[in-house]
């Protein structure tokens, strides 16, 4: 039996908006397939457009974050947040930047027993605190940050993504958003032919 993609209504491409087919089609092109949430957050166009400017202002600006620290700060807040799109879907993306198949189910089930460094900690110590209580956060925060060489716009930056998928987690949990199956086996397993 074949699960739904969402509780919600999901448009055929050929129902979309010029510009956000456009974008579906960009991301199939790369990644061979259409993940879950284009297809998803396409039920409400404007609110899809905003999503991924946010996303795409956060995840791909130049900044002292790689693109591993960046998915392995998705996936510990998904993971605290109980999102199984994005720990699935950014689990793979972490195993694949990092070439590290274990590290994104450590990460998400418990960034304290991963195999990561001080630095990657400090970095996912700010991030859970800005998930689950950022209300705490004071100037020892930053301090502790920066005694592993962050900036003060690298703590934005992780408190940003962590804000962006809080949003996110909490829109996949109650769209029932479902992981597409190529996810799963991403950066786990070799590709054929290496």
């Amino acid at each position: 039996m074949t699960q739904p993609v969402s509780r919600y209504p999901v448009p055929t491409l050929d129902s979309v908006p010029d510009d956000i087919r456009q974008k579906i089609l960009e991301v199939q092109e790369k990644a061979g397939f259409v993940p879950n949430v284009f297809l998803t957050f396409a039920h409400r166009p404007d609110e899809f457009r905003a999503f991924f400017a946010y996303h795409e202002a956060l995840l791909l600006r130049e900044s002292g974050l790689s693109k591993g620290d960046k998915e392995m700060i998705i996936v510990a807040t998904s993971g605290a947040n109980r999102c199984l799109y994005c720990v699935v879907a950014h689990g793979a993306l972490l195993r694949i930047y990092e070439k590290k198949p274990l590290l994104a189910d450590q990460v998400a089930v418990n960034y304290l027993k991963a195999d990561i460094t001080p630095r990657q900690q400090a970095m996912l110590g700010f991030a859970m605190k800005v998930c689950n209580d950022s209300a705490s956060i004071v100037d020892a925060d930053f301090a502790a940050l920066r005694e592993h060489g962050f900036s003060d716009e690298d703590a934005w930056d992780i408190a940003g993504i962590t804000a962006l998928f809080g949003l996110s987690d909490r829109m996949a949990n109650v769209t029932s958003m479902r992981p597409n199956d190529e996810f799963y086996l991403m950066g786990r397993v070799p590709k054929a032919g290496r």
